[in-house]
């Protein structure tokens, strides 16, 4: 089968009530495999037809709509051009929270919600169950750090930056889903700290961030490379040109007891703690859930010298 043009607002029409679900779920399985994607054709029936994943079985049988049509052939089409599922979705999910995404910001990472579990970890040990808390998270793109702290820890003021106005764009919509969590994140335009009121200075509990840290001409996968932001994955020669800027910066802006959590490539682990040790009394370098090393933890900020 070719692939349908989607501009052609005939074939929805055209199909609707002709065909069921469970016939438009062979089709996409049968197109996706060509570029070996066909575990995604499930989900993209799913929000075709707009049910949760429990509920597809149950409709399978039934004639599509001319509206779902419409949306599984856009759908299909963009990601057997290559288009990553989770901007062909529109969404996806980040602990708790269901994100906006396309390609103004990266794709929300199960590595990320890892980075944040230690974060949110760190910050009990601060106390902030019970007392105000201060973060910072830096290079904030879709918001998914920010909105997840301050989510999940609700006495928690977040200061989330970004250079990039499309991703703050996006990153304010996804603040306006959150309900009464946004009250408490302030989303502000600028290059790393550059973008935070002074009066912040020594005054925050925490620092959190993920940077770029992909070595520049690093081998990615073409998904990655050719559709996700490079400004938010390239970072000079050996991928550390913003953890060294991170790093350097931060004792600064955190208090006296204050933590820096950033998430890292494995590959990495050994730099930046080298790095962190030299701004830091406490480095520790935590594990993913598949045991590779992920984020830098560290305590006790300390003067240059």
């Amino acid at each position: 089968m070719s692939p349908v043009d989607e501009s052609d607002t005939s074939v929805g029409a055209e199909r609707s009530g002709t065909v069921t679900w469970r016939e438009l779920l062979s089709e996409a399985t049968d197109r996706l495999r060509r570029i070996g994607a066909e575990s995604d054709s499930r989900r993209i029936v799913e929000e075709a037809c707009g049910v949760e994943p429990a509920e597809l079985a149950l409709v399978l049988g039934e004639p599509a709509t001319e509206g779902g049509v419409a949306r599984f052939d856009s759908m299909v089409t963009r990601r057997s051009a290559g288009e990553p599922l989770q901007y062909v979705l529109g969404h996806w999910g980040f602990r708790q929270l269901d994100l906006a995404v396309d390609p103004r910001v990266l794709i929300p990472r199960p590595e990320t919600e890892t980075v944040v579990q230690h974060a949110l970890d760190e910050l009990d040990h601060l106390g902030a169950r019970e007392v105000d808390t201060r973060v910072v998270d830096l290079g904030t793109g879709s918001g998914a750090i920010a909105l997840s702290i301050a989510t999940e820890r609700v006495r928690t003021r977040v200061w989330a930056t970004d250079a990039s106005s499309d991703a703050l764009a996006l990153a304010g919509a996804n603040l306006a889903g959150t309900g009464r969590a946004a009250t408490r994140v302030r989303l502000l335009e600028g290059d790393w700290f550059d973008a935070l009121p002074d009066e912040l200075r020594g005054t925050l509990q925490m620092v959190i961030s993920n940077p770029p840290y992909v070595a520049t001409g690093a081998d990615l996968p073409a998904e990655v490379l050719d559709w996700e932001p490079t400004a938010a994955l390239l970072a000079g020669g050996d991928g550390l040109d913003d953890l060294r800027r991170i790093v350097a910066d931060a004792p600064d802006w955190l208090e006296p007891g204050g933590v820096l959590v950033c998430e890292i490539s494995p590959e990495q682990a050994g730099a930046v703690s080298d790095l962190a040790e030299t701004r830091f009394a406490e480095v520790q370098i935590a594990d993913d859930l598949t045991g590779r090393a992920r984020a830098l933890i560290a305590r006790g900020p300390r003067a240059a010298g």
